[in-house]
């Protein structure tokens, strides 16, 4: 009596290397579908962001040559509909033109790019969206506004608010880097892509 263990186990192999070129063809295209533990994005809260950007204030600087200001108590917010962050600081600034210093509030508009460099996701062309000043302060709103910029660019053009980590951009000899990043109501979203 034979046994016919071979047809069976030879199907099963056939059948195994019919399908191992559709794994062979793209296996890091695959390895976050296989491997439900690799992240397809990070998100980071905005308090992340406002812990990170905190630590560059407060800031005390000339601005073109006639303006001593001093920039404090940032705080981040996310401006989902332009895809933008913003970071509204406490002004105060001094100037040979008015009796007094006079205190108001910038609000920074910045996009989001990444440095692959240094892994970092770093704020570009920051600029003013908003200056509020008031009292002594009105008639020169549009040149506190213009040394706003100017500070801003100088300060936090490129400033990183996250750097990853080697392990975090790295599965299985694959790399990956942020693509893209979307600001949403309460953080930022970075995709994770194959380099």
């Amino acid at each position: 009596m034979t046994r016919r263990t071979a047809p069976p186990r030879r199907r099963f192999l056939l059948a195994a290397l019919a399908v191992w070129p559709a794994f062979a063809i793209a296996p890091a295209a695959r390895a976050a579908k296989m491997f439900h533990f690799i992240p397809d994005h990070y998100d980071f809260a905005t308090r992340q962001v406002q812990d990170t950007v905190a630590r560059k204030f407060p800031i005390q600087r000339t601005a073109s040559q006639i303006f001593d200001v001093v920039l404090s108590n940032p705080v981040v917010g996310m401006a989902p509909d332009r895809n933008r962050v913003t970071v509204h600081v406490d002004a105060r600034l001094a100037t040979p033109f008015m009796p007094n210093p006079v205190s108001g509030a910038f609000t920074l508009l910045t996009q989001l790019a990444y440095d692959p460099q240094t892994r970092s996701v770093v704020l570009v062309q920051p600029g003013v969206d908003d200056s509020q000043f008031t009292g002594d302060a009105a008639p020169y709103n549009q040149q506190i506004a213009s040394a706003g910029a100017l500070l801003a660019a100088q300060l936090l053009d490129r400033y990183p608010i996250y750097t990853f980590k080697p392990e975090e951009l790295q599965f299985a000899g694959v790399s990956y880097e942020p693509g893209t990043i979307t600001v949403l109501t309460k953080s930022i979203r970075f995709q994770i892509v194959e380099k």
